[in-house]
């Protein structure tokens, strides 16, 4: 993998790497919402802040805002996080089944 192929997954990592983060994602898997509905779902945030996250979170494609109106409407992109699933997960996943699969042939090889 080239250095350029991995700098594109920074940002991706660097936004799911905040839990608010996560949260408004969590959030927008259920369906589009409006900023003004997220800020009300986080009332422990000012609403520039709430803004701050979902502008992290656009830059890293994970969320596609849409103007309608006088309404700003937020889309979850789970196409980025399927990329890095692809990528890291599920090949850490495999290589970790054929350790735990050796693992246990050498058990059940081992006389008792």
């Amino acid at each position: 993998m080239t250095c350029q192929a991995r700098s594109t997954d920074d940002p991706v990592f660097k936004a799911l790497a905040h839990h608010r983060r996560r949260e408004i994602l969590d959030l927008l898997k259920d369906g589009a919402r409006t900023t003004g509905t997220l800020c009300e779902m986080f009332p422990q945030m000012d609403r520039c802040t709430v803004m701050q996250h979902l502008k992290v979170l656009e830059e890293a494609d994970l969320v596609v805002a849409r103007k309608e109106g006088r309404e700003r409407w937020n889309h979850l992109n789970s196409l980025p996080i399927k990329h890095i699933y692809d990528r890291w997960i599920s090949a850490y996943a495999g290589h970790a089944l054929s350790i735990l699969d050796r693992l246990k042939g050498d058990l059940e090889g081992q006389p008792e």
